[in-house]
């Protein structure tokens, strides 16, 4: 297959084209999707290319996932894109009572090959409203699964995978990645979900992250390496639900540490899960308890300088893991960390 470097939101628009051009099932709809900025240029001229077929509507959330519903179930493959996670809550009732049970409720009759896109995570002063990230909340749920890609391959190919699925797919992108760059075959290709995917391989510790927690870790691991000898390995979970514990486990068992960040809070969230995985199938080989990294446990503050505070990044990573290793911390004024938030527009 050929490759070349493409951005996150160019992936998306890619899966999205290629497999609206494959399959006439295959349809767009949510708040300005057919919008001339096009959801970070994700949705960027498709409603030109398939007319009809890229639909912005109201702002209705509930009636919207109904309609969503109704249309996967008479043979159609919907995606539906929320431009903000906290719009997703509206429809909260139709995505659990009705979505995620309709497969269990008619004894497997009834296939429902729904994608709901969903913007996560911090930008410039989005405040407590218009951060969240609550992919735990939907992980909880059976009959959904949640999918979290961090890189520009995973973004093309599991958002491929999710349409082709014939279950509710919760694909969650985090508003910094969509700048995020890499390598993309042209050709259509599926990533499979619930698998996870090593991004950096190493025997000192074992670092899980989702989505741009992935960022800040391999920037965290890359320091750890030049400023201490250390040799992260890096787990990059892609899917939450469902989870493949194995891959982690199997990591935890060799390095004897693992260190969970999570790009949202910790109490009750998806690095518990994480944790408590590991705890369970590796507390043998455990060297160290299991370290969790997530927001602080308040509210999102608007002001930069408390949401800095707020954040864990990629030096909250290198100062845990010189913490659980016994290490002297490394001076950094010197390091440059990805930060994308200049590229960050907004408001959405």
């Amino acid at each position: 297959m050929s490759k070349r470097i493409i951005t996150y939101a160019q992936a998306i628009n890619e899966a999205l084209r290629q497999e609206m051009e494959r399959d006439s099932s295959v349809f767009v709809y949510g708040l300005d999707v057919a919008d001339h900025k096009g959801i970070n240029g994700t949705t960027s001229g498709l409603a030109e290319k398939f007319p009809g077929r890229c639909l912005s509507t109201p702002l209705s959330e509930e009636a919207l996932m109904g309609f969503g519903l109704g249309a996967a179930i008479n043979g159609l493959r919907p995606v539906n894109v929320h431009i903000r996670v906290e719009f997703l809550l509206v429809a909260f009732n139709q995505l659990v009572n009705m979505l995620a049970s309709a497969r269990y409720g008619s004894n497997g009759k009834l296939s429902v090959p729904i994608v709901i896109r969903v913007l996560i995570g911090r930008g410039w002063g989005q405040g407590f409203q218009h951060s969240k990230s609550l992919q735990s909340i939907f992980a909880h749920i059976p009959g959904l699964k949640v999918i979290m890609p961090a890189t520009p391959y995973d973004a093309k190919g599991m958002l491929i995978a999710a349409i082709r699925d014939d279950n509710p797919v919760i694909c969650m992108e985090h508003r910094f990645l969509f700048w995020q760059e890499g390598e993309v075959p042209f050709e259509p290709y599926t990533v499979p979900l619930g698998k996870c995917s090593i991004l950096r391989s190493g025997s000192d510790v074992t670092i899980v992250a989702s989505s741009w927690s992935c960022v800040d870790a391999l920037d965290a691991a890359k320091v750890l390496e030049r400023k201490h000898n250390i040799l992260a390995e890096l787990i990059n979970v892609r899917t939450i639900a469902p989870f493949d514990d194995a891959t982690v486990n199997q990591s935890v068992r060799k390095t004897g540490h693992c260190i969970v960040v999570d790009s949202d809070w910790t109490h009750c969230g998806f690095s518990a899960e994480v944790a408590a995985r590991v705890q369970e199938d590796c507390f043998g080989s455990l060297r160290s308890p299991v370290t969790r990294i997530g927001f602080a446990p308040t509210h999102c503050p608007t002001t930069r300088p408390m949401e800095d505070l707020y954040y864990p990044n990629a030096e909250t990573i290198i100062r845990v893991t010189e913490k659980k290793l016994g290490l002297k911390p490394a001076d950094l004024s010197d390091e440059k960390f990805h930060n994308y938030e200049n590229k960050f527009k907004g408001p959405f």
